[in-house]
């Protein structure tokens, strides 16, 4: 069984990878499900290669995860440099893990840097036991894991300096970076720092007290801010190894075709162009790299090839045409979930029907896809912002040929991601290994960087999945709700891969409901149906929530209007005493908003909608407006309940951009498309996303809480697109169906 603590999560992304057995601590996969996952496409934990560095005497039981000496290095001048074993995309764990850590060391913050580590096991995800950046998992499941880290190491400095002064080690105490001794006695970090790694290290540790924390919780400049904002962060595309050549890849225009014929001597002229290799792609398909000195000279090689495709053993989606048979489904019979009695829909006072329509979505980090491979005679390294490390290089090591131990994966600082460096399938990893083994084949022994177009990108799959939701309601004047029956119609993100014999049950991919019927006690009837499609589908930023929080919102706002009842204390009387971490978010969001207490300007209205995903609750009161037809988003107002915010200014970015990305969703140009197979998208000209004009003003307030933190990197996307919806239907008394909007 799943602990109590997870098991209240279900169904997340990412979250719920194995049953297991009732425990309190962090813990590893259990063998039985270890060995189920290496056969199944390599997470096997012991292959990943050894810690490379000598290690002090470990305490028996101690995992590579619980070993300071991975994770914390001491320079002589006392700098300290804490590895992540997380991806840093945006989200700031490159500043809140060693915020953590730092906090137990009784570090000097001035002095502390951070770096990506590795597919080495001490960087697994501790309670998963897999490399893992997602589900926002980064501080919820490492912040007991860093305290004791930093706990641990500085236990073995005080050990040290006991040792070097002949004293007990009770009467020595640090601070910033120093132990303290009696009689003026100190000795900085710095100088312990050899004689430190021989000690022991301690397997029980006693942790702060959170009052006495200095540095968690305290508002933290990110300490990448000065990289970025001055553009000198390095990313994975910015991999620059002797010898390097770039490729880049001409892909069928429908997922899965194959190549009917090539020419490619006009693209082997084009100075620069080493090599023109035809490769497999992801999904059967075919596709040809172009190798060259350089992106620039690789594009117009491939630019010069002339190629017919062969379409016909796939299939061609057409998005109206999927729209209308997945209406057609909703109307059948399929597997339940929830299935309360519907009988009284029939003598309800009142209905409510209700369709939805969500489309594909791409991921359209700013930084492309991207994987450099540089391979030796007896192994091979990666440089690449990967979600899944491990996965990645296991991947990498089938198709060069290599034991797993034999790959390292340099994890590198990425531009965005949004689950899509997070693939089952290793996509954009496998076509890079497969172009720099093919490369070398043809007598180039260098490193090969794989590049993909923001072209490549938008058209490349692995969308967020087109989706149908239809309702039916029965309900009573004082907003009781006595029937809810409700359809769900979309592609399942985890079908296929290795995580559906533990998330697809009875036929239901648990990620594709996820939200819906929370937090309210609603009697619900709710039917999945999961069509087969020929378009790559992958979790997305909130993943379920992405719809069903827009679902569930903008219907309890309907039933709060059709009942002429306030939407926030209609809500409030639904959530009742069961779940107080949502009336403290709502209540936070409504004090700070002034909602129903100022007097908006004219043409303006409140928009409300509170939700839970990766436990944490975000709730948004927001002030809408619609101009020359045109729904304008101009205030935001947050409450959060993420448990402690180990970094408040993080949680506020993280909101921040949350929000501007469920804005994203509403505006025109917002989905991905299909005409006879062929995605209609390919760049920001007709992909929109949201301009510096589109950005709202953002408050951001977090409900005050000790507790073990919770995630931040999805929770703030879901509610603010129903907020919004709601703010347009009391303005135009239409609720919009269809994201992105569309008011006419």
């Amino acid at each position: 069984m799943l602990p109590n603590t997870l098991a209240q999560e279900m169904p997340r992304a990412l979250q719920h990878l194995l049953a297991r057995e009732e425990q309190t601590d962090m813990t590893t996969l259990p063998r039985r499900s270890f060995l189920k996952l290496a056969g199944a496409g390599g997470l096997a934990l012991g292959l990943y290669p050894s810690l490379a560095s000598a290690q002090a005497p470990a305490a028996a039981g101690l995992k590579p995860f619980e070993q300071p000496t991975a994770f914390v290095q001491i320079a002589a001048n006392g700098d300290v440099t804490v590895t992540i074993n997380r991806l840093e995309f945006g989200q700031g764990v490159q500043t809140a893990l060693p915020m953590i850590l730092a906090e137990e060391l009784d570090a000097d913050w001035a002095k502390v840097r951070s770096k990506h580590g590795s597919n080495n096991p001490a960087y697994a995800d501790p309670l998963f036991g897999m490399h893992l950046t997602g589900g926002s998992t980064a501080i919820k499941h490492s912040y007991t894991q860093y305290r004791e880290l930093g706990a641990r190491a500085r236990a073995m400095l005080l050990t040290a300096a006991a040792a070097r002064w002949n004293v007990d080690v009770k009467t020595l105490r640090t601070q910033a970076g120093w132990v303290l001794g009696s009689g003026g006695r100190k000795a900085s970090y710095g100088e312990l720092a050899e004689a430190a790694m021989s000690q022991p290290v301690p397997e029980k540790v006693t942790l702060k007290n959170p009052k006495d924390f200095r540095i968690i919780g305290k508002p933290t400049t990110r300490l990448d801010a000065k990289a970025k904002s001055s553009g000198r962060q390095n990313f994975g595309i910015d991999v620059q190894l002797p010898g390097q050549l770039t490729a880049v890849i001409a892909r069928p225009p429908v997922f899965g075709a194959k190549i009917a014929s090539l020419e490619d001597g006009a693209a082997r002229a084009v100075p620069g162009v080493k090599t023109v290799l035809r490769v497999p792609l992801d999904r059967g398909a075919e596709g040809v790299a172009v190798v060259a000195e350089g992106y620039w000279q690789a594009k117009l090689g491939r630019d010069a090839l002339k190629l017919q495709w062969d379409t016909s053993g796939v299939e061609k989606v057409d998005s109206e045409k999927q729209l209308a048979q997945y209406r057609e489904l909703a109307g059948q019979a399929g597997p339940r979930h929830f299935d309360a009695d519907m009988a009284p829909l029939a003598n309800a006072p009142h209905t409510l029907e209700a369709e939805f329509v969500f489309p594909y979505l791409a991921h359209a980090p700013m930084e492309p896809l991207n994987c450099t491979v540089q391979i030796g005679d007896n192994g091979a390294e990666l440089w690449v912002g990967s979600q899944m490390p491990g996965l990645d290089g296991m991947a990498a090591a089938r198709v060069l040929g290599f034991k797993p131990e034999q790959i390292k994966v340099n994890v590198q600082t990425a531009g965005g991601g949004f689950g899509r460096r997070a693939i089952a399938t290793s996509d954009y990893v496998v076509e890079a290994c497969t172009i720099a083994k093919a490369t070398r084949a043809a007598g180039f022994n260098v490193p090969v960087r794989t590049l993909w177009s923001r072209e490549d990108d938008i058209k490349g799959g692995y969308y967020r999945p087109m989706h149908l939701h239809r309702a039916r309601i029965g309900f009573n004047a004082q907003g009781q709700v006595l029937a809810w029956d409700h359809t769900l119609v979309g592609q399942s993100i985890i079908s296929g891969t290795f995580f559906e014999g533990m998330m697809v049950k009875n036929g239901i991919d648990a990620t594709a409901i996820e939200g819906m019927r929370e937090p309210y006690p609603l009697p619900m009837r709710l039917t999945v149906h999961h069509p087969k499609q020929n378009v790559p589908v992958l979790w997305w930023r909130s993943v379920g929530s992405t719809h069903t929080a827009y679902v569930m919102e903008t219907l309890i706002d309907e039933i709060a209007r059709a009942t002429k009842q306030d939407p926030v204390a209609y809500r409030m009387k639904l959530i009742g005493d069961k779940h107080p971490r949502h009336r403290a978010a709502l209540q936070l969001a409504v004090e700070k908003s002034s909602y129903g207490k100022k007097a908006l300007p004219q043409g303006r209205a409140w928009g409300v909608a509170v939700h839970e995903s990766f436990s944490t609750v975000v709730a948004y009161v927001v002030e809408a407006s619609v101009k020359e037809g045109k729904p304008v988003l101009h205030r935001v107002t947050a409450g959060v309940h993420c448990n402690l915010a180990v970094n408040p200014r993080t949680v506020e970015a993280q909101i921040q951009g949350a929000a501007l990305m469920g804005l994203a969703t509403c505006l025109p140009g917002a989905a991905i498309t299909l005409k006879d197979g062929e995605v209609q998208q390919s760049n920001f000209g007709d992909y929109a996303v949201p301009r510096i004009t589109d950005m709202p003003q953002i408050t951001v307030h977090v409900v005050p809480s000790a507790d073990a933190p919770t995630g931040m990197g999805e929770p703030g996307l879901p509610p603010l697109a129903p907020a919004f919806a709601n703010a347009i239907a009391r303005l135009t008394g239409k609720t919009p169906r269809e994201l992105p909007f569309k008011l006419a």
